[in-house]
């Protein structure tokens, strides 16, 4: 059998090998995404948790459009005044973008602190966002209600995503992997 060998004489590792690490991220990543996004779509955990969740998303945005003077009243996952009302799903909780955030850090060979510190801080940045989300649509629909599809659909949904994104390979280059000189000395 012939071996490729690097320029010292051992062998090369086989591409598998190589790429070990990004594999096994890749692979319990999907997992991961794979998982969370079933127990979403499985009906008690919709009912007993997301709902519950989504309707706490609803009452802090309606809360912070009241700071607004927006006059808000909120029942359920439901925010309504005079002027508007909306209905926020599955979907514009900040769930999803959680769940991807979530199997991102889990899936990346990190210290647990680091993964702790990261989901905890991560999920809060992202509500935070996704609370600025609902309180400008819901401001979109009442004032300018010729764009609240796209804003809804295109401009927050691409926000709320490209930031969960963004906060990963933040938290990933930031706080999670060694600094570069101990990486160099391995």
């Amino acid at each position: 059998m012939i071996r490729a060998m690097a320029t010292d004489g051992t062998p090369k590792p086989s591409r598998f090998a190589a790429y070990r690490r990004e594999i096994r991220f890749l692979v319990i990543f999907l997992a991961i995404l794979t998982g969370g996004f079933t127990l979403l779509s499985w009906n008690p955990v919709n009912e007993h948790a997301v709902e519950p969740f989504t309707a706490g998303v609803a009452k802090a945005s309606g809360v912070f459009l009241n700071l607004l003077g927006q006059d808000v009243r909120m029942d359920g996952t439901v925010i309504t005044n005079s002027r508007f009302a909306v209905n926020i799903k599955n979907g514009c909780n900040g769930v999803e973008t959680m769940i991807i955030f979530l199997g991102a850090v889990l899936a990346f060979p990190a210290p647990w602190k680091a993964r702790a510190l990261g989901l905890v801080l991560g999920i809060v940045a992202i509500q935070v966002v996704n609370l600025v989300r609902v309180a400008a649509l819901f401001l979109t629909g009442a004032y300018f209600p010729d764009f609240f599809e796209d804003s809804h659909t295109v401009v927050w949904q691409s926000i709320v995503i490209l930031f969960g994104v963004f906060l990963w390979i933040f938290w990933a280059t930031r706080f999670a992997l060694p600094p570069r000189d101990a990486a160099e000395g391995e």
